[in-house]
């Protein structure tokens, strides 16, 4: 029994346009024809091939693998397992989309900040929050967990509230205050060390930039000053009980 090209592709779910299609690309051959010279045979070995077909562009190969592959069963079977490895990192992508859109569906949380932060976000004012999504694209998931740890613990609330009111116009005496009080907490003596995501110095660099760049654009001077006084007391002093020579 032979089928026409509209019975063929009925048969195995396709369309007449694509039957035609395959035929153009070579990755379906040609059927003998009727005796009249224009109606298509096609035989089981065209059904067999469509199938094959359907099946391994529903697996996610592009046409151009299919035909490399060949129309016999074997082959290279790298091409399966790229595609495997791309499904993976899709479902591990979705599952993290999931995760998002689940914290996102709490209450009392934010969409700007990170969606780990969600809880300790509150007593965090809108420029502390623009870092913090900052931070989450150029430093690791390990120093974004300490961070939220710290801010989760919130050991030097007033301390932190202090700076967060801090007058633009703070003269020297409060600006040297507060940096001698906030230098055991920063630096070496007490703060969080942020690694970057960076594989390359150059990387490192483009990182050091744009942290510094959204200091600049998200904290008053005075702020930068404090914090500028406060990490240079911290390195004269030493670790916590270290006194400095």
């Amino acid at each position: 029994m032979a089928w026409s090209t509209r019975e063929i592709a009925e048969l195995s779910g396709t369309t007449v346009k694509t039957v035609r299609y395959y035929h153009a690309i070579g990755l379906l051959d040609e059927p003998d024809r009727a005796p009249n010279g224009y109606n298509k045979r096609y035989e089981v070995r065209h059904l067999t091939r469509l199938l094959q077909i359907k099946r391994l562009t529903g697996l996610g190969l592009s046409l151009a693998q299919v035909a490399e592959l060949g129309a016999v069963s074997g082959g290279d079977p790298s091409v399966f397992q790229e595609i495997d490895a791309e499904l993976a990192a899709m479902v591990e992508r979705i599952q993290g989309i999931r995760q998002e859109l689940a914290a996102l569906s709490r209450p009392g949380a934010t969409p700007d900040v990170p969606a780990t932060f969600h809880d300790v976000a509150r007593p965090l004012r809108d420029n502390d929050r623009a870092l913090l999504t900052i931070y989450a694209q150029l430093f690791t998931e390990e120093s974004m967990s300490a961070l939220r740890e710290l801010l989760a613990a919130n050991p030097h609330e007033a301390l932190d509230e202090e700076f967060r009111d801090l007058p633009t116009d703070a003269d020297e005496a409060t600006r040297q205050a507060l940096a001698e009080r906030m230098a055991p907490f920063v630096g070496a003596n007490g703060s969080v060390t942020m690694e970057p995501k960076a594989a390359s110095p150059r990387q490192a660099e483009a990182t050091r930039q744009a942290v510094g760049q959204a200091l600049q654009a998200l904290y008053s001077s005075a702020q930068l000053d404090v914090l500028r006084r406060a990490h240079a007391l911290s390195s004269a002093s030493g670790p916590v009980g270290e006194k400095s020579a």
